[in-house]
This record gives structure tokens, C-alpha cells and sequence, in this order.
């Protein structure tokens, strides 16, 4: 598979089947992923897996929890256009695929809640940054989880970057044994798409290039 072709066909899968991924295969792709632009070559990812019986384990913490405060704000708190438009567009795309309407607060609520069990991936990676770490280096991780998630596709897998855990910080920290010195920025989820899921039929749109890209004279 070539670089274009696993860029286009990498998506966000809300779906996944229950197929497990081995340790190994895992431990490769994030290995491959390390070779990611650094500056300095700081490298300041930090990364736990889940997978197996610490998944269960997990799993079955958060259903015994509470939602926390968000570590961070994951989208600004006004959003403006055009940014606004395009994840309401998408929000809208995905409760009607899966067949919620606009006004079903509790089915967009239940929908919300799929995100804490990983949309039934069977493994998932946490990654954290260092707290000293400051915006180049959040440039760095996300160039290392993009470099991450398209190995995924190539190997045949599929993925979901989840800044929602942000809202599970302490428990996802307490939980891998994390330091202190560590930030939880995001998790992902890793596996085989459900193809028969429609919540996998959603295929977000893009800008088109003259509409972020100024050539300049």
C-alpha cells in the first residue's frame, strides 16, 4: 500500500469487531511510528497499550466511574466559522446514519458513551505528554499518531483517535500507572472495522485546497 492510498482510505471507525491484534503486531507499528519528525528529537510521546485482559480490566472501571472534568477544552469554547459548520456537519452525518435524530438527546448521549468503550476495539494505545512540553512538541505527538494510524491501515487495522478521553484523565492516569509529570492527550482505538456498522458508513468532508491554501505572489 503507498502513502496516498492509506491516507485516503484511513478513517475514523466507530465500529470495530471483536478480532483481537497480538502485543507484537502493536509493538511494530509503534516502533515505526517513533521514526516520526521530531524536533530536536525530543520525541516526547509517552505510550500504554491496552490489549487483552487489561482491556477487560479497563473496560469495566470506566463502568463503574464518572465522567471527570476535561483535562483540556477539547474544541475552543466558540467555536468560529467555518470550524463550527464542519464538526456539526459531522455530528449530524453520523446521528443520521446510525439513525438518531436531531432532537434525541438521550440516543446522542448513548452514542457519546460508545467512545468509553472504545467502539468495541479490542485494543487501544494511551497517549500521554510530558506537562514541561509546549506546543511544538503537541506537534510532534500529532504527526507521531497520524504516522501511527496510517501504519495501522497499511497492516490492515483500523483506528479511532479519541480526544474524548480527555474527560477520564485521572482514571485513565491511575489506571496505567502514568507519572505525575504526564498529561493524557488522547487515546486510540485499534482493530477491525465492522463493516455492517452504519456508524461506519460516514465519510467526513473536506476543504477544498483553495479554501486553506493561499498561493502567494
Amino acid at each position: 500500500m503507498d502513502v496516498t492510498t492509506a491516507v485516503t482510505t484511513r478513517k475514523s471507525v466507530r465500529a470495530f469487531l471483536p478480532d483481537p491484534v497480538s502485543d507484537e503486531v502493536i509493538s511494530q507499528l509503534l516502533a515505526t511510528a517513533s521514526r516520526s519528525p521530531s524536533g530536536g528529537n525530543v520525541q516526547p510521546w509517552r505510550v500504554f497499550v491496552l490489549n487483552g485482559d487489561a482491556m477487560d480490566r479497563f473496560k469495566q472501571v470506566v463502568a463503574n466511574g464518572t465522567i471527570e472534568e476535561p483535562a483540556y477544552d477539547i474544541y475552543p469554547p466558540k467555536l468560529s466559522e467555518p470550524y463550527r459548520t464542519s464538526r456539526f456537519d459531522l455530528g449530524m452525518a453520523l446521528y443520521a446514519a446510525v439513525g438518531i435524530a436531531r432532537d434525541d438527546k438521550d440516543g446522542r448521549f448513548r452514542q457519546m458513551l460508545k467512545n468509553f468503550d472504545f467502539f468495541g476495539a479490542p485494543a487501544a494505545i494511551f497517549c500521554f505528554v510530558d506537562r514541561q512540553m509546549g506546543p511544538p512538541q503537541w506537534a510532534d505527538l500529532g504527526m507521531f499518531l497520524q504516522t501511527f494510524m496510517l501504519l495501522a491501515t497499511e497492516a490492515g487495522l483500523d483506528t479511532c483517535a479519541q480526544e474524548a478521553w480527555a474527560n477520564w484523565e485521572k482514571t485513565v492516569t491511575d489506571f496505567v500507572g502514568a507519572g505525575p509529570e504526564l498529561q493524557l492527550f488522547c487515546g486510540v482505538a485499534l482493530g477491525t472495522i465492522d463493516s455492517t456498522d452504519p456508524a461506519n458508513t460516514v465519510e467526513s468532508q473536506r476543504i477544498p485546497v483553495e479554501g486553506f491554501t493561499v498561493f502567494v505572489d
